[in-house]
């Protein structure tokens, strides 16, 4: 099991974090949520929970809270810019759907 970053979502994330003063990783989890069903909710962590997973890539820290690895096991966290748009992406192998927005997905 494991979850990742490119070298381009890394560097944002190490960037976020500086201009934050700091933490101790990037939690990555799961929401019931949007039309397809489950959304991805990202936020910094200053502290690690009792349920976080922790998965090292590319320098950064992530956790993931147990009950949301079995739908992003394998996910690699990208950072791209489309047109004038720029943000992270998820390229999750369980996602079997996502809405048109691509604010959700279904498994």
């Amino acid at each position: 099991m494991t979850i990742s970053v490119t070298p381009k979502a890394a560097k944002q994330i190490q960037k976020a974090m500086a201009q934050r003063g700091g933490g101790v990783g990037l939690r990555l989890a799961v929401k019931t949520s949007g039309c397809s069903g489950y959304a991805y909710a990202l936020e910094f962590a200053d502290v690690a929970v009792a349920d976080d997973l922790r998965f090292e890539s590319e320098g950064v820290q992530l956790l993931v809270a147990a009950q949301s690895l079995p739908m992003i096991d394998g996910t690699q966290l990208d950072w791209v810019r489309e047109g004038l748009n720029e943000g992270f992406k998820f390229n999750n192998p369980n996602a079997s759907a996502t809405c048109g927005c691509g604010e959700s997905f279904k498994v």
